[in-house]
């Protein structure tokens, strides 16, 4: 570990600094683990539920706490880096992390639990868009691709394995170590945070005096906490309160429209934001903006898709089911560090047309599987989506901080990071409505196919075959009806996700659309934007 100044005098930038791929990975370690929380409790919601005596549906405020956390501090950590300077408050994020994983691990009853996810999510939501902006300012643009690289393979692999090591971790040992296991890890980070990461000049942090306090804008932290934490709900319960049939739905989408609306016409007015909606000006960074949460909506909802399917209609095991997924994983990690190095030879724009086609590709050969594809199949699939998602990450990224000035860093990454996790709140709760909505629609055209003969008929030679064969659970015909039944129930499951991976994979290949839009930027040209 060398110490070097590669500041220009003046600079925003002028700190000294230490090997950077070191502090790629020390930012990486704990972003990891805080993406993972993300996905990782999903498979254990029974056993929690089981041990702290409360219904399963009570043990979801496990992941929606979390979510909703992570959601209203996500914009807001910007604005708290300059108040408090980005290695204090990037410290002070793995601390809350840390304890508050150690403490959700050791909770005697869901209240608890719940009250700690929140805490965790609130340290951890402050994690991803100061690491990444850590990443701009610590590589010059030239190298930016390569470093993004390192950090996707974080955001992109994590919620892959989630579910498998999830799974693994309740099945040999228990749910309570899924909390554990950030505990060492954090304590490790906190160690290579303090001695490796190190201030900017215009990011040292303010005193907190009286006049600092008052100038800060209480009433627009409220409004988009309130705002973003109802929109949050709504996403993750919409579908399980039937969306706008349940009036608390409605009166809370009435909040988060009226929150937001203000919010935004508050920012674009006030003296100091925080939250610099001025940043959506520059043409790269809204589009990077557009891209990434598209990226996050098919990720989370192809991530949620395929293990479920697997599980629920070709009755596989968690952990096998989380196998199909692991060699994707595998595969973005050798296929990241390439793609950060190709972006700095053909730039982004083709990469990213690249990247959604054959991301949009993969979803369609899904969509065209039946229930008796076999393993090999969906994970051979599932590879070439993640060839896809290699391509993307990067570039978007890139792309994103090319015409940001480097005080305006980690304002960038906060909505940056923001719109990723909406996209993936958004896509989670359009699959699951989808699955609900088409499983009722492909399952009454199925019986509309059914004449009264023909299930007469079916119901004769399953029976006929069930006697033949010693069945003595129940008369034949009973039972053959019931079969008969479960078969129509399976194809229009199957049919219901197939539809789902189907809209996923078209929306990948608008995508590309927005792509070609991007202004082509020189790795020497001065940033575009402001500084104020």
């Amino acid at each position: 570990m060398s110490a070097n100044s590669h500041a220009t005098p003046g600079s925003d930038t002028e700190f000294p600094r230490v090997n950077p791929w070191l502090i790629a990975m020390t930012v990486m370690l704990a972003t990891f683990m805080e993406v993972l929380d993300t996905s990782i409790a999903n498979v254990a919601l029974p056993h929690i539920a089981g041990s702290l005596s409360a219904s399963v549906d009570e043990s979801t405020w496990v992941l929606t706490s979390y979510l909703i956390a992570n959601a209203i501090i996500l914009p807001l950590s910007g604005w708290l880096t300059e108040l408090f300077g980005r290695k204090r408050f990037y410290m002070t994020c793995v601390v809350i992390f840390t304890a508050s994983s150690l403490l959700c691990g050791i909770a005697p009853s869901l209240q608890l639990l719940v009250f700690f996810r929140i805490m965790q999510g609130l340290g951890g939501g402050g994690l991803q868009p100061s690491a990444q902006a850590i990443l701009a300012d610590t590589f010059p643009p030239r190298q930016r691709g390569i470093a993004f690289s390192i950090y996707g393979m974080a955001v992109v692999f994590a919620p892959a394995i989630g579910p498998t090591l999830g799974g693994w971790i309740t099945d040999s040992y228990s749910w309570r170590w899924l909390f554990y296991i950030n505990v060492p890890v954090g304590i490790l980070s906190l160690l290579l945070v303090s001695r490796l990461i190190h201030n900017p000049p215009a990011l040292a942090g303010k005193p907190l005096t009286r006049a600092n306090l008052l100038s800060m804008d209480w009433m627009g932290m409220g409004l988009l906490a309130l705002g973003l934490g109802s929109l949050e709900f709504v996403l993750d319960k919409g579908q399980e309160d039937d969306w706008f049939g349940s009036g608390k739905i409605r009166f809370l989408v009435a909040i988060a429209i009226v929150c937001l609306i203000v919010v935004v016409i508050r920012e674009l007015v006030i003296r100091h934001p925080v939250v610099d909606l001025k940043l959506y000006k520059d043409r790269n960074f809204s589009l990077s903006n557009i891209l990434i949460f598209c990226l996050g909506f098919v990720l989370a909802g192809s991530t949620v898709l395929l293990p479920q399917f697997l599980q629920t209609l070709l009755g596989y095991s968690a952990t096998r089911a989380g196998m199909v997924l692991s060699p994707g994983g595998i595969v973005l990690i050798f296929t990241m560090p390439m793609a950060g190095l190709l972006l700095g030879r053909i730039g982004a724009r083709p990469m990213i047309v690249f990247g959604f086609i054959v991301l949009g590709s993969s979803l369609w050969l899904t969509s065209r599987l039946q229930l008796q594809t076999d393993y090999a199949t969906f994970t051979i699939v599932r590879m070439m989506a993640s060839v896809g998602l290699a391509s993307l990450f990067t570039p978007i990224s890139t792309t994103c901080f090319s015409r940001v000035p480097p005080g305006k860093n980690n304002a960038a990454s906060s909505l940056y990071n923001l719109m990723r996790n909406l996209g993936s709140s958004f896509g989670i709760a359009a699959v699951t409505t989808v699955l609900a909505r088409r499983v009722q629609l492909h399952q009454s055209r199925l019986t509309e196919h059914l004449s009264e003969a023909h299930i007469r008929v079916r119901q004769t030679q399953t029976g006929q075959y069930l006697a033949q064969h010693g069945d003595g659970l129940g008369l034949p015909a009973a039972r053959a009806a019931r079969m008969l039944y479960r078969s129509v129930l399976q194809q229009a499951g199957a049919m219901a996700y197939l539809d789902a991976f189907w809209l996923l994979g078209t929306l990948c290949f608008v995508m590309p659309v927005f792509a070609l839009f991007i202004v082509k930027v020189k790795h020497a040209s001065a940033p575009t934007l402001p500084a104020e």
